[in-house]
């Protein structure tokens, strides 16, 4: 007996120290924390339970037999965060640079089925070179199985990938297709092919960093929701994230105490909107001053500037929030904006988290760019989320709402549940000066008649009464009840029941 417990330690020492001291060496002096380190941070303390501590490769080709090491490069298992489950696995780069073999895949796998079998999260920390190129198309196979656990997952656990050092070739799809992805800035990039593969084909010259790097895809790409720093900050902002989010799709968010009264008013929002319509103003500043202790986890802030998404909660609970921003483009909704808020929309609805959404939209942005991109497909995304969503939806326009923007910003034509305006709201098929030189051009060249026409076409539509005489608009709000009068609606519908007609699964315009 004594000669296993001597084993057992022998084979746990060997396991914990992965590639060795020096590899562990040269990882802290790239800035980056080891596997076991970085769960330390990321699961509470003393929770984490290791699965797979001694599963060893099982190739003999190219020298493999005399190379094994304990864990086979992965670190697996399950924890809480907050005393909540989740279920993790954290590549070692110190061990082959974290290259996936089959059984490096076979862990993943495990961690995964047994998330979906008992509904939590599954958390990838992802610091990998790609596969292990002396399994050949074993490796392969086992980036396909992962695949198809992150398929069969989505939608029913909340998955999410930190990319914590290089993700490249197939490697990539495993985190693109999980719900959020969370880079560090200088240390990890994300790319189907290498700069010395597009240099030999394409002929450009571009480095890792310009190519993949956190911020590159936090910016231009939009792959990556949010870059951080360091792996510190990144995995302390990933314990955050998951407290907004439900264990799974049969369960509603965890609802947090609050001290912030759902009753509280803010005279300040009564002088956000300008009284110019031009001029523009931060959504931001309504978002904060409407959630609980003005928190907001702000998703995706410096990609499609033009629409803001996130995290807050009203009265405690969890709400996703979908807003316009004026500061950028005027809030037009563009290709980027459309895909953004959609995938939030439909990630909200699939975890039962309540839509809060605020707009201000001039409408789809005009021009051959958003044409030949295919605004219309792209922007019929947005529209579809919205309308397939069946979770609780509430909208507040606080000023404009135009054309088919009006309709696709979760307006109660795709089933809104209570739907608000501002009083400097104005809901119209476009602008005043754009209509009246549509509808009286004949007049164009009468500058005193065309003004006379704009203020009259102002008064007649560019309000919100014209959609309260319809319905289309439940109540005219003073800016300053905003959070009461959303916290007690979000409360008469907690227990909201509504299904969509059976199908095997819609066809979303991709």
């Amino acid at each position: 007996m004594q000669d296993i417990i001597r084993q057992l330690d022998e084979q746990r020492a060997a396991a914990r120290l992965g590639g060795g001291q020096r590899r562990i060496e040269a990882q802290h002096a790239k800035g980056k924390l080891t596997a076991r380190e970085r769960l330390e941070l990321l699961l509470d303390a003393d929770s984490f339970e290791e699965w797979d501590m001694f599963v060893e490769h099982r190739c003999h080709d190219f020298g493999m037999s005399e190379a094994r090491v304990p864990g086979d490069g992965v670190v697996t298992g399950y924890g809480t965060i907050n005393g909540r489950l989740v279920f993790v696995f954290s590549q070692d780069f110190t061990v082959f640079g974290g290259a996936l073999s089959e059984a490096h895949a076979e862990k993943i796998c495990k961690i995964m089925d047994h998330a979906i079998k008992v509904g939590a999260p599954v958390i990838g920390l992802n610091d990998s070179g790609g596969a292990r190129i002396q399994e050949g198309v074993a490796s392969l196979g086992g980036y396909a199985d992962v695949f198809q656990r992150n398929v069969l997952a989505s939608g029913v656990v909340p998955q999410l990938s930190l990319i914590m050092g290089p993700c490249a070739g197939g490697a990539v799809y495993s985190p693109a297709m999980t719900d959020f992805i969370l880079m560090v800035k200088d240390s990890s990039y994300m790319f189907v092919t290498g700069p010395d593969v597009v240099r030999t084909v394409t002929h450009e010259e571009v480095t890792a960093e310009e190519l993949g790097g956190a911020h590159t895809h936090s910016t231009r790409s939009g792959v990556a929701d949010l870059a951080f720093d360091n792996d510190v900050e990144a995995l302390v902002m990933t314990r955050r994230l998951v407290g907004f989010l439900p264990a799974n799709n049969r369960e509603k968010p965890p609802r947090l105490p609050t001290t912030d009264p759902s009753e509280r008013i803010e005279l300040s929002l009564d002088t956000l909107v300008p009284e110019n319509p031009n001029k523009p103003y931060d959504i931001k500043e309504l978002i904060t001053k409407v959630v609980d202790e003005r928190e907001f986890f702000e998703l995706a802030p410096d990609y499609a500037r033009n629409i803001v998404i996130g995290f807050g909660r009203l009265a405690g609970d969890t709400v996703g929030i979908v807003a316009n921003q004026p500061l950028v483009l005027a809030g037009c909704l563009d290709i980027k904006s459309s895909i953004k808020a959609a995938r939030f929309v439909r990630f909200c609805d699939a975890f039962n988290i309540p839509i809060v959404t605020f707009v201000d939209v001039p409408g789809f942005m005009p021009g051959t760019a958003q044409e030949y991109g295919g605004i219309i497909k792209h922007g019929a995304k947005l529209l579809f989320a919205y309308a397939e969503c069946t979770v609780p939806k509430l909208t507040v326009i606080t000023r404009k709402a135009y054309g088919g923007a009006y309709d696709v910003m979760s307006s109660k034509h795709l089933r809104g549940d209570v739907n608000f305006a501002w009083p400097s709201a104005e809901i119209a098929v476009m602008g005043p000066k754009g209509a009246v030189e549509i509808i009286f051009r004949d007049e164009k060249n009468d500058p005193e008649k065309l003004a006379a026409r704009e203020r009259e076409y102002r008064e007649k539509f560019a309000n919100p009464f014209v959609a309260g005489h319809r319905g289309f608009i439940d109540d005219v709000i003073l800016p300053h009840e905003t959070r009461r009068r959303l916290c007690r609606s979000l409360a008469m519908l907690r227990e909201k029941r509504l299904e969509n007609p059976w199908r095997k699964h819609g066809n979303i315009p991709l």
